[in-house]
């Protein structure tokens, strides 16, 4: 079980290394592709039949704030927002 954990490990820092070997201007093309396009599906699903709106989006903004100082305001807004909302009061039976 360590040696698979060390494993993890060891992939984990050669893909970070990777990661930052790579230009800036690439590394944030990456990124905004991937963001936006999560953001994007998970907008579409609320129009369109299906689940797992907000965690596509959530997690679309998540991926934006690795690279982007506004997207990591606006995580954080959404984690003040979440903190707000009372799971016993959404679903309330009457």
């Amino acid at each position: 079980m360590q040696e698979g954990l060390q494993e993890v490990r060891k992939m984990r820092s050669r893909f970070a290394a990777a990661w930052r070997a790579l230009p800036t201007a690439i590394r944030r093309t990456i990124v905004l592709v991937i963001g936006f396009t999560l953001i994007t599906v998970g907008l579409l699903l609320v129009v369109l039949p299906g689940p797992f709106t907000l965690p596509l989006v959530i997690l679309g903004l998540f991926i934006l704030a690795l690279e982007f100082a506004w997207a990591d305001r606006m995580l954080d807004k959404v984690k003040a927002q979440g903190k707000k909302v009372d799971p016993r009061k959404l679903f309330k039976k009457q």
